[in-house]
């Protein structure tokens, strides 16, 4: 049934995607929770399927490392209470169902801090209401109806929904899963895919630059040769090679971030190196001792950032930062982030989710990491930014949490895209924004503040709002942006604040014309 419901939120996940209600182009809760479901049915498809135990952990499991985003992160822990019910039955009947569709809403709950209603929260509530009858079809058929009911009601308790004139793309998507399920046991047909109308249209533009990077590694669960065949599809230069039970290898790749976290998940990560330069030739002789020098030389503290942008993935690379790729509409899973954290040698690792989509996943990957993880809770690639600058590898990561929150704290940000949708939005001042298709949109702090005109206009007009006596402007130019467009922008900041030192740099956050930070 659960294989079933994945496939069956396949068909509507771009319609989940539509139905997101910021006119910021995050449209991807159909899609993360849709992610999340294979890696679950991934985990079944290697469990042994006449154990309940067995099954109960692959659903907890997978559904926990294929979390993505919040309503990945949030669908996780509903299945994680599902699991935790039938763990120890022999078998699932109509009361179990109920029970365990009942613990589910709980621990969705109990997972949020702050639980919002109008959410995938409530949906799980409705559902878990319902979730009465003599037999399964009934139980589901009762879930789908109550659940049904007050999803209908979720724009009566969230006020950007209503605007939008739409309910919760979370809780539609669960309903998606509920009603998998009933079908499979129905034996009906995967119905076709509706048609979309409108949603987050998605551009992205790729930088090629080079990287020299470097590793080596002990106590690898593999062979040499299968990590080089690993390792061979990242790029080229490449050399593995193997002595005193250490691995040592070398590659030029553009996605040194992904590779190095590959690598580390079959061995102890003890030294790594990354460079923005594809034609260093590296010395790959000369191992034995060097391991056992990398072992004295592990520092106390280590980083790893989510970003995407190449101007902004470069400036947190320079501030040693190991590089998790996402963002807005691409969050990280939570193996993603665990896979990157355990490829930074270091004592304790500090994580940078950088986005407000990510903090959950980040802070499940910490729980995963026994201790060995912290995370400083930005919400903004600003805030990043500012936290990483008081970054000190030397230092224990611990000491350093409180001057990296002050360090983002001091930083605000300001983003300009455009609508993905139409509507209108009232913001926290009281203003009412009519927002169409395609306007240009400004974000101070992750808060919608502004809309209309071009982007420099949005840009200047929410400087001016913000700026009390900060000292340094710095602009990244996204991906549509030229160098004469930088230049423009950077005179007229400089003009309307001759104060303040302004930084301009290509490689802004895909589907972004700036983001500009305030310090």
């Amino acid at each position: 049934m659960l294989r079933y419901a994945t496939d069956w939120l396949g068909v509507y996940r771009e319609q989940v995607n539509a139905l997101n209600v910021y006119p910021v182009p995050d449209g991807d809760t159909g899609t993360n929770m849709h992610l999340t479901m294979q890696s679950v049915r991934r985990e079944l498809d290697t469990c042994e399927q006449t154990s309940m135990p067995s099954v109960a952990r692959a659903i907890s499991y997978g559904a926990l490392l294929g979390a993505r985003g919040n309503s990945g992160v949030i669908l996780s822990q509903l299945l994680k209470g599902f699991a935790e019910a039938i763990r120890d039955a022999a078998t699932v009947d109509a009361a179990l169902l109920g029970r365990a569709l009942q613990a589910a809403q709980k621990a969705g709950y109990g997972a949020v801090m702050k639980p919002v209603e109008g959410t995938i929260l409530t949906v799980a509530r409705g559902v878990a209401e319902g979730a009465q009858g003599s037999d399964i079809e009934e139980v589901l058929e009762n879930a789908l109806f109550k659940g049904q009911e007050l999803l209908d009601q979720t724009p009566e308790m969230l006020p950007a929904l209503k605007q939008a004139g739409v309910i919760d793309s979370g809780g539609q998507g669960y309903l998606y899963l509920v009603e998998g399920m009933l079908a499979e046991l129905r034996g009906e047909a995967l119905p076709p895919a509706p048609e979309i109308t409108s949603y987050a249209q998605q551009q992205f533009e790729n930088e090629e630059f080079g990287f020299c990077t470097e590793f080596l590694m002990s106590e690898a669960t593999e062979p040499i040769e299968k990590i080089r065949e690993l390792v061979t599809p990242f790029g080229d230069s490449l050399l593995v090679v193997g002595a005193e039970g250490y691995v040592k290898g070398h590659i030029h790749t553009n996605e040194p971030d992904q590779l190095l976290a590959t690598v580390g998940r079959y061995g102890k990560m003890l030294k790594t190196k990354v460079e923005d330069m594809s034609e260093q030739h590296t010395e790959i002789l000369g191992m034995t001792g060097a391991a056992a020098k990398a072992e004295e030389e592990v520092p106390p503290s280590g980083l790893v950032a989510v970003a995407n942008g190449y101007g902004l993935v470069k400036l947190f690379r320079s501030l040693g930062a190991r590089i998790v790729s996402g963002g807005q509409t691409a969050n990280p899973s939570v193996q993603d982030i665990v896979d990157a954290v355990r490829s930074v040698s270091a004592q304790k690792v500090i994580i940078l989710p950088n986005n407000k989509n990510v903090l959950m996943a980040a802070e499940k990957a910490m729980e995963l990491m026994d201790g060995r993880a912290v995370v400083i809770p930005t919400r903004t690639l600003g805030q990043g930014i500012g936290a990483a600058l008081a970054f000190q590898a030397d230092m224990d990561a611990d000491d350093l949490k409180d001057a990296m929150t002050e360090g983002a704290g001091n930083v605000t940000t300001f983003e300009v895209t455009r609508a993905s949708r139409t509507t209108n939005i009232t913001t926290k001042e009281g203003q009412t924004l009519d927002i169409k298709e395609g306007d240009v949109i400004g974000l101070k702090d992750d808060e919608l503040v502004q809309a209309g005109g071009a982007p420099e206009d949005s840009v200047l007009e929410m400087l001016n709002r913000a700026y009390a006596g900060q000292e340094v402007v710095t602009v990244f130019g996204g991906p549509q942006k030229t160098p004469d467009d930088l230049d423009a922008l950077s005179a007229k900041i400089s003009a309307a604040f001759p104060m303040v030192e302004v930084e301009a740099h290509a490689g802004g956050p895909d589907l972004y014309d700036y983001l500009v930070t305030l310090e």
